[in-house]
């Protein structure tokens, strides 16, 4: 008997917020582009604006502590973070 997965689980087409967008940000002192999807930007707009920071500051505070991780990656392990507090 096969089971039919649910539609929650079904995609035909990306979710929206899902493309990604690159940006260009100064990040200690120097400019890189950063490519995040669309609702990571959306939500560290969200978190800066909360904390009373620029994005470049948020940015350079996980610059600063991500060890060797990919930049892309720490921002949005950040993220996660800070909503699952």
């Amino acid at each position: 008997m096969m089971i039919d997965a649910p539609e929650s689980v079904v995609r035909t087409s990306p979710q929206p917020g899902a493309g990604v967008i690159k940006r260009s940000l100064v990040v200690a002192g120097h400019r890189t582009s950063i490519s995040l999807e669309d609702a990571f930007w959306r939500e560290l707009k969200i978190l800066a604006k909360k904390r009373s920071q620029s994005i470049n500051a948020l940015v350079a505070e996980i610059d600063a502590n991500r060890g060797g991780a990919n930049l892309s990656s720490a921002i949005r392990v950040f993220l996660l973070e800070s909503v699952i507090q």
